[in-house]
């Protein structure tokens, strides 16, 4: 399965509220660009974390009208959420992978971490192959 997971440093907003302190994670993990001009990934990304933390899936039929978009803005996010792994789909609906943000970062931290103890392994061999 192929996952992209963006990470980017950005300053933590100085007013911290809890919708500042999502908006941040999301950023940071390059989640909301520039295109998402009405904040309906960011909305939709919200509407993941209340769900999830009751393990409760939500069909995208729900998000498109409880958020007031298309179904097909609400699919599109969707799938870039999945695709960054961060959302798993469920029979019933979609949720985050964990029921609760903290887990969900050290799940890509250690998804990360894989991925780089499997890139610096491959780049050794590379460098011994090449002396």
């Amino acid at each position: 399965m192929i996952r992209k997971v963006t990470v980017v440093k950005i300053r933590r907003p100085a007013d911290t509220n809890v919708n500042n302190d999502l908006q941040w994670i999301g950023n940071s993990l390059g989640l909301f660009g520039l295109r998402d001009r009405d904040k309906s990934c960011f909305r939709i990304f919200i509407t993941l974390v209340k769900k999830s933390s009751n393990n409760t899936p939500v069909s995208s039929d729900d998000i498109a009208e409880k958020l007031n978009l298309s179904r097909g803005t609400v699919v599109h996010h969707l799938i870039r959420l999945m695709d960054s792994g961060i959302v798993v789909r469920e029979k019933e609906g979609y949720l985050l992978r964990e029921n609760n943000l903290q887990r969900l970062i050290l799940d890509l931290e250690r998804d990360t971490e894989s991925l780089f103890e499997e890139l610096k392994q491959v780049a050794k061999e590379i460098d011994e192959r090449l002396r």
